[in-house]
């Protein structure tokens, strides 16, 4: 992927430097690094980035007030891509986040979950490229919420919805689980029918139908799928 202009913002020096480092080491360039929400606006207004990596939590209260200037990013600058980073699932800014601009670029990590730099990196440059990759545990937690349709989900079915918001492809989820691509394809479509979403016919069509259910649209108006960057 092309060098991407990052703009960084996490009230931790040590993790924030921690960060800065390994996205140069991968190629990246971050234009500004800063600790809290106000700072996070400004420094897009000045550098223009090409995506926003944020901490939910930062000063003053250390609530969820970078979530809050992620969104306002979102309402400001259209087509920015966003990941945020967090150590929990802020349930109501999470959805709203997830339906900013179409849900395109849009990225919900939680901290203690990834598992490798490489998964973090790549969780960047796709949500750069336009993507959606959500933590499968965010959307365990919003789909709690709605235990109707939920329920209607097998245990199986329930571990294909999370790879699906991961954004992964019906082959990579065959090799996470070990089984056949037939199979995933059958456990997606059967997914779908329950929560009573449209077929969608490519991978981030998949991630989106995910996240307008998540959203609460299930029988409502089909949404209107952003193109790919």
């Amino acid at each position: 992927m092309s060098r991407l202009r990052i703009a960084l913002a996490e009230d931790g020096v040590l993790l924030r430097e921690g960060l800065a480092g390994l996205l140069d080491r991968f190629g990246h360039e971050v234009v500004a690094s800063v600790g809290d929400g106000e700072a996070l606006i400004a420094a897009v207004a000045e550098h223009e980035p090409d995506i926003v990596v944020a901490d939910v939590r930062m000063p003053p209260g250390f609530a969820d007030e970078g979530l809050r200037a992620a969104l306002a990013l979102r309402a400001s600058h259209p087509g920015l891509a966003v990941l945020v980073l967090s150590q929990y699932v802020e349930q109501t800014y999470a959805a709203e986040l997830l339906d900013s601009d179409g849900g395109a670029g849009i990225g919900y990590l939680l901290k203690d979950r990834i598992g490798e730099v490489r998964e973090f990196v790549d969780a960047v440059e796709r949500v750069a490229g336009g993507h959606t990759v959500v933590d499968p545990e965010v959307v365990r937690q919003l789909l709690s919420r709605r235990r109707g349709p939920l329920s209607r989900l097998t245990p199986r079915e329930r571990e294909v919805l999370g790879l699906v918001a991961e954004g992964r492809s019906n082959a990579a989820i065959a090799r996470v689980l070990v089984v056949t691509d037939a199979a995933v394809a059958k456990h997606i479509a059967s997914i779908l029918a329950k929560l009573d979403l449209p077929p969608a016919g490519d991978d981030h069509r998949r991630v989106l139908a995910v996240l307008a259910y998540l959203r609460g649209r299930p029988g409502g108006p089909e949404p209107k799928w952003p193109h790919r960057r």
